[in-house]
């Protein structure tokens, strides 16, 4: 029993405050941390909480926990805790760990994917067409009005441009159509490789705002901070960032960052979100410095999550 105690505070612990630390100097979020959370991992130089609290849970289920009662909590928790200690040892270990933040990611996905398929494709065709998918997603466009609409018009067309780009690339057998395996490449490109330079080009595009193919210190302070005009200071983090962008992302020194460097940043070598994130839970809640979770009182933690969800839940 005590074990298990042992596994529900670390878990009560992840999940209530998601270990409150600063960022990692060399630790800017990324498009490819995403899969995990719709969060930022860090935003402003500060952790965010709620990452961890979907990576670990896996977002529909962060949702509908955050309403949950402290006993319905616990109930749950013991639950999931039970699922993750695959060997039922009482600990959670790294690998397990790893394990079931990948499950969680790999699940969202999945049902991600699946809503999407139905929603464009209520037939349940073997593939989509992009004629198929075109309509659903952008049909509203043939009705628009150029003279009233010209804006939101020409945004929609950037919008289906690279929805085509896309498109293009997941269609490995080139019959204009995806099946279920090319739709998910479609939706989720960053999971695989021969997607990876659909990745580099839309975070080009979204960053590079003279168009001049490569990203400035300016331009990639700018994806993350608007300066506020009553601001008298640079916020720190803006500093450090900025200093980031000269030591870590340049590497060349040429003063911006190319394709090679931004696939670097966004996408650097082995890069693992699963075990990423495990590492950093097991990093700020084992004081031991081990691989598996030594015992912590559980009703601190306890506390302190039901304090949580009950200022989440009022706000």
């Amino acid at each position: 029993m005590v074990q298990q105690f042992a596994l529900i505070a670390f878990i009560l612990a992840a999940v209530a405050f998601g270990f409150a630390i600063q960022k990692d100097d060399n630790a800017h979020s990324r498009p490819l941390d995403q899969p995990l959370s719709d969060k930022e991992h860090y935003s402003k130089g500060e952790h965010n909480v709620e990452y961890d609290h979907e990576a670990f849970l896996g977002r529909e289920e962060a949702k509908t926990f955050d309403q949950l009662s402290p006993e319905e909590s616990k109930l749950r928790l013991t639950a999931i805790v039970k699922k993750i200690d695959k060997d039922s040892d009482g600990f959670v270990t790294f690998e397990e760990l790893r394990d079931w933040i990948h499950r969680s990611q790999r699940n969202y996905i999945l049902e991600d994917v699946e809503r999407q398929w139905k929603s464009h494709n209520p037939d349940n065709k073997s593939k989509i067409s992009w004629d198929d998918y075109r309509r659903v997603t952008y049909g509203f466009m043939d009705d628009i009005d150029n003279a009233v609409q010209e804006e939101d018009a020409t945004t929609y067309k950037e919008m289906m441009r690279r929805d085509k780009r896309r498109w293009q690339l997941a269609d490995v057998d080139k019959d204009n159509s995806l099946n279920k395996d090319e739709f998910i490449d479609f939706l989720h490109p960053e999971e695989s490789e021969h997607m990876r330079d659909v990745v580099i080009e839309e975070t080009l595009e979204d960053i590079d705002k003279n168009k001049d193919g490569k990203v400035s210190v300016d331009e990639y302070i700018s994806d993350m901070y608007a300066p506020d005009a009553t601001a008298e200071d640079v916020p720190e983090w803006v500093v450090r960032e900025r200093q980031q962008f000269h030591d870590y992302r340049d590497k060349n020194k040429d003063g911006f960052m190319d394709r090679d460097e931004i696939r670097e940043w966004i996408i650097p070598p082995d890069y693992d979100h699963s075990e990423a994130e495990a590492k950093h839970l097991i990093l700020e809640s084992d004081t031991d410095q081990v691989s598996y979770f030594s015992f912590i009182p559980i009703h601190f933690y306890y506390s302190n999550f039901h304090a949580l969800n009950r200022t989440k839940n009022y706000r």
